[in-house]
This record gives structure tokens, sequence and C-alpha cells, in this order.
């Protein structure tokens, strides 16, 4: 039992390992030449004008993840179009059962006016 702990442990300091050998080779070979235009907040040279934090409309967030959200929702109906025949009744029943809930909370979604943009 031991054992399968020990082999993860030196997985993990294996990749830390690499991890900072690839930073410290970074560091020693890229070029360092630090001027007072370069450590600006800005490198094009420009004076900064006003906060760099500027309100939004929450709604803009929220649609756009709502977006992703659907999206990426899917991508997962190509894939399972494409193996259907062989997956049989039992998957076609649970892709419609997902695709209910996609559009369960697509219709919630639309009765709480997220999907209003302004």
């Amino acid at each position: 039992m031991l054992q399968a702990y020990t082999d993860v442990l030196i997985f993990l300091l294996v990749g830390a390992g690499f991890v900072v050998l690839n930073m410290a080779l970074g560091r020693l070979l890229r070029p360092h030449n630090p001027y007072p235009e370069k450590l600006t907040p800005y490198e094009c040279g420009e004076v900064p004008v006003g906060e760099g934090q500027v309100p939004f409309n929450i709604r803009y967030y929220i649609f756009a993840l709502l977006f992703v959200v659907f999206d990426v929702e899917v991508v997962f109906l190509f894939p399972w179009s494409v193996v259907l025949r062989d997956l049989g009744l039992y998957a076609f029943v649970l892709m419609v059962i997902f695709l209910v809930m996609l559009v369960d909370g697509l219709v919630y979604a639309w009765k709480k006016g997220v999907l209003r943009w302004v």
C-alpha cells in the first residue's frame, strides 16, 4: 500500500523538479535589460490615464458564461451521435435526459432574464 503512495510522491517530485529546472533555465537564458520606459505599467510607453478597473454590467459576464457552458455541452453531442448505433437505446435515453436538463437550464435562464443583452 505504501508503494503506491511512493510512486505518486516520486511522480510529483519529478514534475516539480521539471518545472523548477525549466524556470531556472529560462531565467538564465532570457535577456534581462530593464530600462525606465519598460518598467512603466504599460510597455508601449503611454502614460496610463484613468483607472485600470472599469465597472461593467455583470449581465455581460453571465451571458458569456452561459454561452461557454452551452457551447461545451453541445460539443458532447457530436461524439455521441457518431457512435449512437453502437451504444443502443440506453445511450439514447441518457442523451435525451441530458438534453432535457440542458433545455431546462436554458428555459430557467430565459425566465430569469439573463439572456437579455441590455
